[in-house]
C-alpha cells in the first residue's frame, strides 16, 4: 500500500515567487506515478487518504493523496498545475472558497454551494489545457449511506426527514435527501437561528427550499409527523447551554415517536460511537455510522479520479481498512 505522507510547505519569508514554488515531499512521493491532495486544516485524524490508498493498491495503481494543511488558496492553485496532479479531496474552510476558481461544478456541487472534490477533464476548446472542476460527493456519501444501510426504503421514503445542523454537512444532507431519498418534508433543528435561517434562504434561491420546516421548540416538534430519516451533522458534544439542551430534546421527541426510522450520525471524530447514536439506538432507530458516508463518498471521488465505476472499485476493502482503522482509535 503506498505510503501517505504529509506535504512540507517553505515558509512564506522563504518561497520563491508563485511561479517557481516549490513543494518539499520525501523521496516515497517523487516516485507516485501521480498525487492528489486533501486540501485543509486539521487533517491529522482524516481517514481520507488510507481509503484512497485502499483503492489505489487494489487497483494497481502508484497514486497517493497528501494531506495539506493550509487554507492557502494560491499557493494550492499552483500546486494543481503539476502534470503529475490528479484531483482533490476539498474540505473546511476550502469548501466554499475553492469555488470561483473552478471552471466547472457538477449540479451538485452548485445547488449546494460547496465542493469537496476537485477533479480534472480536458478542455474542448483549447488542447493542452486542463479545466478544474468541482464536485460535491457528500450528498451522495449521504445517499448511498441509506441505500446501502437499510434495507427498507419505505422507513424513510414519503415521509418527513430531519436534519439537525446548519453547516455545509447539513446543505449536502438536506440536498441528499430532497433529490435521492423521496422525503415529504425536511425538519431543521439548529442551536443557531441565524444558521437555518442561512439554510433555508440558500435552498429556496436554488429551487429546493420548499420542503423545509425550521423546528424551533419541543411544542412544535411534539405536534410533527415522526421522520423516518435522521441525519444528524453536529459534534458528540454534551449539550450546555439552553439552545443546545432545546436541540437535543427536540431530538429526543422525534425518536420518542411511533415510527422508527434510520439516523446517519456523520460525526465519526474522535469516535463514530456517539451519545445522540446511543440515545437512538435505545429508542429502537437504525443507527448508521458516519464512516458510511465518508467510504461512500470517497468512492464516488475515486469514480471521478479513475474514471472507474464503483462496482469495479475495491469496495469491501476499503471498508475492511476503515473498520480496522476504528479499533485501532477504539483502542487508544
Amino acid at each position: 500500500m503506498t505510503t501517505t505522507s504529509t506535504v512540507t510547505i517553505t515558509p512564506p519569508q522563504l518561497q520563491q515567487p508563485p511561479q517557481t514554488l516549490e513543494l518539499s515531499l520525501d523521496s516515497r512521493i517523487h516516485n507516485l506515478t501521480r498525487h492528489g491532495f486533501l486540501f485543509g486544516k486539521k487533517l491529522a485524524a482524516s481517514m481520507s487518504p488510507l481509503l484512497h490508498d485502499v483503492v489505489y493498491q487494489g487497483l494497481g495503481l502508484n497514486w497517493g493523496q497528501l494531506r495539506l494543511d493550509s487554507d492557502d488558496m494560491d499557493m494550492f492553485l499552483n500546486l494543481v498545475k503539476d502534470p503529475k496532479f490528479y484531483g482533490a479531496s476539498v474540505t473546511m474552510p476550502n469548501k466554499v472558497a475553492i469555488i470561483p476558481h473552478l471552471d466547472y461544478l457538477t449540479p451538485e456541487c452548485r445547488d449546494v454551494g460547496a465542493c469537496n472534490t476537485l477533479f480534472l477533464r480536458d478542455d474542448p476548446n483549447t488542447p493542452g489545457r486542463r479545466l478544474l472542476c468541482g464536485a460535491n460527493t457528500d450528498v451522495i456519501g449521504v445517499r448511498e449511506s441509506f441505500v446501502q444501510n437499510v434495507p427498507n426504503a419505505d422507513i424513510y421514503e414519503n415521509r418527513p426527514a430531519m436534519v439537525v445542523g446548519g453547516g455545509g454537512a447539513a446543505r449536502s444532507a438536506v440536498y441528499a435527501l430532497h433529490k435521492y431519498l423521496k422525503t415529504t418534508k425536511i425538519y431543521l433543528v439548529n442551536r443557531d437561528p441565524s444558521e437555518v435561517e442561512a439554510v433555508m434562504s440558500e435552498c429556496k434561491e436554488r429551487g429546493y427550499g420548499d420542503k423545509l420546516v425550521y423546528v424551533e421548540s419541543v411544542e412544535q416538534a411534539e405536534k410533527l409527523e415522526g421522520p423516518g430519516a435522521i441525519v444528524a451533522c453536529i459534534p458528540d458534544f454534551a449539550p450546555a447551554t439552553e439552545s443546545e439542551k432545546t436541540v437535543r430534546r427536540i431530538i429526543e421527541v422525534m425518536l420518542e415517536k411511533g415510527h422508527k426510522g434510520a439516523m446517519l450520525e456523520m460525526c465519526y471524530n474522535p469516535s463514530p460511537f456517539t451519545a445522540l447514536g446511543a440515545i437512538a439506538e435505545k429508542e429502537g432507530w437504525q443507527v448508521i455510522l458516519g464512516t458510511e458516508a465518508m467510504i461512500w463518498q470517497g468512492i464516488e471521488q475515486d469514480k471521478y479520479w479513475t474514471g472507474r465505476e464503483a462496482s469495479e472499485l475495491p469496495v469491501a476493502q476499503v471498508k475492511e481498512a476503515i473498520a480496522a482503522r476504528l479499533v485501532q482509535l477504539s483502542k487508544k
